[in-house]
C-alpha cells in the first residue's frame, strides 16, 4: 500500500508531461486566428492545389484569315494551296492537323480558318468557410516546365550563294502522285548579276529584263512583272527547295514556287516550260524555267516574294538594277 502511494506522484507528473507534449504538438500544426471583438473565430480560406488548365486558344494567324474550305485537287501541294489562299503554310497545316511532310490527297477538304477554341472548364466555386478543428493544408505546386521549340534551319543555299546548309524540307508530297524515285542535286551556284542580302537570304534577279509592272499589295496577283522574250532563262532568286511546279493556280500559267526558309517563298509565273520538280533543291541563279506567256497576254515573268504568307515588294529584296 505504501509503495502504491509512493508511485502516485510519479505517475501524475508523467501524465502531466505527456499532456503538455501533446498540446505543444497540436499548437505546432495549428493556425491561430485572433478574431475581432464580438466575432467568432474562422479558418483560413482553402488554397486550391489544382494545376491551372492549359489554354486551348490557337496562336494568331500570320495572315488575314480567308475562311471557308478548299477541296484538294490532283497536283496540289499544301504550299500551293496556302499560296492560292493567301495564308502561311504553317497556319494551314496547323488548322487541319497536317504534320510534316504535309501529305494531302485529292478530295480532301481543308479548313481555311483555325478551329474554334475549346471552352476551358469553369473553375469550381469556393465553398463557404466552416469552422474546423485542424489547420488547412498548404501545398506547393511546382511551376510547369515549358518545352523548348527547336530552331528552324534555312534550306540549302538560302543564306548565301556559296553556303550550303541542311534542308528543312525532306520531301514535298503532291496530291495524287507518287514520290519520284530520285531528284537531281542542286546545281552549283551561278554567279548571275549582283546580289543583295535581306531577311537572312541572298537574293538575285530572276530574269534579265526590265520591270514593266511594279508591286501593288491590292492586286489580285501581287508581284512585279519582268519583260523578256520567249525561251529566255528564268532563274531561282535564291537557293531553296521547289515546293510547287505546276499549272493549277488560275492566273499564273506554268508556275514554280520555291521555299527559301520557313518565312520566305518566291514564285515564278507565266513560264513557257518548267524545268524543276517538287522536292528538288535549287541554287541561287540556277535556271528553273523558260520565260513564256502562259496565263498572260505577253512574254513576261510574274515574280513574287512572300514573307510568312504575306506578299511583299520584291524590289525591297532584289539588288538595285
Amino acid at each position: 500500500m505504501l509503495m502504491t502511494m509512493n508511485r502516485m506522484p510519479h505517475l501524475f507528473f508523467v501524465s502531466l508531461a505527456t499532456l503538455a507534449l501533446a498540446g505543444c504538438g497540436t499548437m505546432r500544426s495549428s493556425v491561430v486566428f485572433e478574431p475581432a471583438a464580438g466575432q467568432a473565430p474562422t479558418t483560413a480560406p482553402a488554397v486550391s492545389t489544382r494545376a491551372p488548365v492549359a489554354s486551348t486558344v490557337a496562336p494568331p494567324a500570320r495572315t488575314p484569315i480567308p475562311g471557308g474550305t478548299y477541296v484538294v485537287a490532283h497536283g496540289d501541294t499544301l504550299y500551293s494551296i496556302a499560296f492560292r489562299s493567301g495564308v502561311d503554310f504553317r497556319d494551314l497545316a496547323q488548322w487541319n492537323g497536317v504534320a510534316a511532310p504535309f501529305t494531302i490527297w485529292p478530295g480532301q477538304t481543308l479548313k481555311l480558318s483555325p478551329p474554334a477554341a475549346a471552352a476551358a472548364p469553369a473553375a469550381p466555386s469556393s465553398p463557404p468557410a466552416t469552422a474546423v478543428a485542424s489547420a488547412p493544408v498548404f501545398q506547393t505546386i511546382p511551376p510547369a516546365t515549358a518545352t523548348p521549340v527547336p530552331a528552324t534551319t534555312p534550306v540549302a543555299g538560302a543564306v548565301g550563294a556559296g553556303t550550303v546548309q541542311s534542308a528543312t524540307v525532306a520531301a514535298v508530297p503532291v496530291a495524287g502522285e507518287a514520290a519520284p524515285p530520285s531528284l537531281p542535286p542542286a546545281a552549283p551556284p551561278a554567279a548571275v548579276g549582283a546580289s543583295h542580302s535581306a531577311g537572312g537570304i541572298t537574293w538575285r534577279w530572276p530574269a534579265s529584263g526590265s520591270v514593266i509592272k511594279r508591286f501593288k499589295a491590292s492586286d489580285a496577283i501581287p508581284g512585279i512583272e519582268i519583260a523578256g522574250n520567249s525561251g529566255e532563262p528564268v532563274r531561282a532568286a535564291a537557293g531553296g527547295v521547289v515546293v510547287y511546279s505546276g499549272n493549277g493556280l488560275v492566273g499564273y500559267g506554268e508556275l514554280v514556287i520555291i521555299k527559301h526558309s520557313d518565312s520566305y517563298l518566291s514564285a515564278y509565273g507565266h513560264n513557257r516550260k518548267r524545268l524543276v520538280k517538287e522536292g528538288q533543291h535549287v541554287s541561287a541563279g540556277q535556271q528553273i524555267a523558260e520565260m513564256g506567256s502562259t496565263g498572260a497576254s505577253r512574254n513576261e515573268l510574274q515574280f513574287q516574294i512572300r514573307k510568312d504568307g504575306n506578299p511583299v515588294d520584291p524590289l525591297r529584296y532584289l539588288p538595285a538594277q
